[in-house]
């Protein structure tokens, strides 16, 4: 029995390590191999090769990184038919795994294909679900919404919720506070600045100004930094003082704990929001992409007011507070931070405000990637 994940990007490698653990605690004579990151090489699939490339963000940056996107889906695609497992689950990266999945059921139409999280139909470009309908065996997906799209195309779906908010439990604010040597009541300013390369180039600068402007009228906070596995390295080249004027996180195993201890969050916008709402944590979301992909996104492709799932599956209103594109500026970010924190009934207010819209997006049951799991073995019993 031989599975095969293909995993392009820091949330999509972490989630496939999930549905891996989860499907060898299930049937442990599971044989799994894989391209992906170090979520995946932890549990000791090694990637074949380097999918670093493919952090690319937006429409401009998408078009540049093209030739990667092909020479690495030709060079996916070579390697899984080399294998031949019984089934590939393609993760998360619409634009990659579709051309992997294009190649593959092109060269070998006995491999089944389950793509693990879908393209969000329900915002943008709904004409995607025909296409996936035609190039893959089943969806699991995260949402209810999502089901009705694929129903016209028969494609089976099976919906697991948000892996985020099945992924951990608390995190441990205390311990995490004293390890660091924070007192219970100082205020801790957490930055998360993305897990992609263009996302450190156009997003951290800016709450990383943000961070620094908080703390310069509140000389007792302290900002904590937080870089996705993905772009730690890169972060450090190119912050290498920030270790000076902030607390620079780089243990995985810290990172729940951080989100719980943390008075306010700025996060760059992405799967990490809905962690932090778990946490319990107020906070700011951030994004910046190209203005070609903005223009397009917002004239023609995106068609939801808010970039955050939190705010989107919540009647598509402002739970949680977006400052993005022309909006998103460090002075402006910093203002509402301050607002925040010099009023602690504002920010507890903003607390329940996320908690409430947090459990309109629970979905009760096994954890998301239990469920994920069950529905890849059987696919496999098909194979």
């Amino acid at each position: 029995m031989s599975l095969y994940f293909v995993a392009a990007e820091a949330s999509g490698d972490l989630l496939a390590r999930e549905v891996a653990e989860a499907v060898l605690a299930k049937s442990p004579q599971t044989d799994i191999r894989g391209i992906g990151g170090p979520e995946l090489a932890a549990l000791g699939i090694r990637s074949p090769i380097d999918i670093a490339p493919l952090s690319v963000l937006g429409f401009v940056e998408g078009i540049k990184a093209y030739g990667d996107v092909v020479r690495l889906a030709d060079a996916a695609a070579d390697d899984i038919c080399r294998v031949r497992p019984k089934v590939v689950v393609l993760v998360d990266s619409w634009g990659f795994m579709l051309r992997v999945a294009q190649r593959v059921r092109a060269r070998d139409p006995s491999i089944r294909l389950v793509k693990l999280i879908g393209p969000q139909v329900w915002a943008t470009r709904p004409g995607r679900a025909k296409t996936l309908a035609e190039t893959v065996d089943h969806l699991i997906c995260m949402h209810d919404i999502e089901a009705p799209f694929y129903e016209p195309f028969g494609l089976p779906v099976t919906v697991i919720g948000n892996p985020a908010l099945t992924r951990t439990g608390k995190g441990d604010a205390a311990a995490f506070r004293a390890r660091h040597g924070f007192a219970p009541d100082q205020e801790l300013v957490l930055v998360l600045p993305g897990s992609r390369g263009s996302e450190l180039a156009k997003v951290a600068p800016v709450l990383l100004d943000a961070a620094q402007r908080i703390t310069s009228q509140r000389p007792s906070a302290r900002v904590l930094i937080q870089p996705a596995a993905s772009i730690r390295d890169a972060f450090t080249a190119r912050y290498p003082d920030a270790a000076s004027w902030a607390t620079l996180l780089t243990d995985p195993a810290e990172r729940y704990n951080a989100m719980a201890a943390s008075t306010l969050v700025l996060a760059c916008s992405g799967t990490v929001t809905s962690e932090v709402a778990l946490q319990g944590a107020p906070m700011i979301v951030g994004y910046k992409t190209g203005w070609i992909t903005w223009a397009l996104a917002r004239g023609l492709l995106y068609k939801k007011t808010h970039i955050t799932l939190l705010n989107i599956l919540n009647g598509d209103q402002e739970i949680v507070p977006e400052f993005v594109q022309t909006r998103f500026q460090a002075d402006a970010i910093a203002e509402q931070a301050q607002d925040w924190l010099a009023n602690p009934e504002r920010l507890a207010a903003q607390r329940e405000r996320q908690n409430t819209a947090l459990r309109a997006m629970v979905r009760e049951g096994e954890p998301a990637a239990l469920i994920a799991a069950g529905a890849i073995l059987d696919e496999l019993a098909k194979a």
